[in-house]
């Protein structure tokens, strides 16, 4: 069992070479589990190191971390520090639920997304912009060189340390939360924020709305407004919930639920049943 007060960093080697994969991780990228195989990629070299002996173990991390996973690249290897924290407790602990690592992870998406949007697309971007366009501006072959260094250096420097404090930070909580008994409840936190975060995404970048109206005794009728006194984006929250239940049912691959959401949104369209 690890000290709590003890350090533990990951071996130098499997260190950058999680650091150096964590660059590739939107090379992937895909609409069904977006940055899943990136990731997966990533931490390879820890997973077969903590699996080396369990072939069966492997294979069931390997899917594990298929799972869709999303969040601001720069602070991916904060995630991934954690998880090869996780995924070396699940080894040590027969016990260990598994679950919990990728509750964690989705519950760690929305509120890290929301610190490295702002820092880098919103402040960081902006300022290397900002600088490689003035000196651009006077015909200086600085500008590009000024906007890589001041975007990258920032973006290098919290890849390097996030990793580290995912990785010891990680081990010493999990050791707290395990010997204390708490785990369960972490766990269990963690899914209510995942699931909160998912939630406020469907309302957010969904936004399906119905048009139609009527007209009864002279009164219009917004069918949209009564829809928003019973719950704010019903529509959208009963098509995810439509969708999903057909994807955990498995009759019907992604690929042929996005043809019938294309087919069935373009017919609803054009009667003007949704907007």
């Amino acid at each position: 069992m690890t000290n709590n007060n003890t350090k533990k960093e990951l071996p130098k080697k499997e260190f950058w070479s999680i650091f150096w994969r964590s660059w590739t991780v939107y090379g992937s990228f895909n609409s069904e589990r977006m940055e899943a195989l990136g990731f997966l990629y990533a931490i390879i070299p820890s997973l077969q190191r903590i699996w080396n002996n369990n072939s069966k173990k492997y294979k069931e991390a390997l899917h594990r971390h298929m799972q869709p996973f999303n969040m601001t690249l720069a602070l991916t290897p904060l995630v991934m520090g954690l998880t090869v924290a996780m995924e070396e407790k699940s080894c040590e602990d027969e016990k260990f639920d598994t679950s919990s690592i990728n509750a964690i992870k989705v519950a760690l998406m929305g509120p890290l997304s929301g610190i490295g949007d702002t820092f880098f697309w919103g402040i960081i971007k902006v300022i290397a912009c900002s600088l490689g366009a003035s000196f651009a501006a006077q015909g200086s072959f600085l500008g590009p060189i000024i906007l890589l260094l001041v975007f990258n250096v920032p973006n290098f420097l919290v890849r390097y340390y996030s990793l580290k404090i995912g990785y010891g930070r990680g081990t010493n909580l999990l050791d707290s939360l395990v010997n204390s008994g708490e785990m369960n409840l972490f766990t269990y936190i963690a899914g209510i924020v995942g699931v909160a975060s998912i939630g406020s995404m469907v309302a957010a970048w969904i936004g399906i709305t119905s048009p139609l109206s009527f007209t009864i005794s002279g009164s219009g009728i917004a069918v949209q407004e009564y829809l928003d006194q019973l719950c704010p984006q019903l529509l959208s929250l009963v098509t995810t919930l439509l969708i999903y239940s057909q994807l955990k049912r498995g009759k019907l691959s992604v690929m042929q639920l996005i043809f019938i959401i294309v087919i069935v949104a373009f017919v609803l369209g054009v009667f003007g049943i949704i907007a």
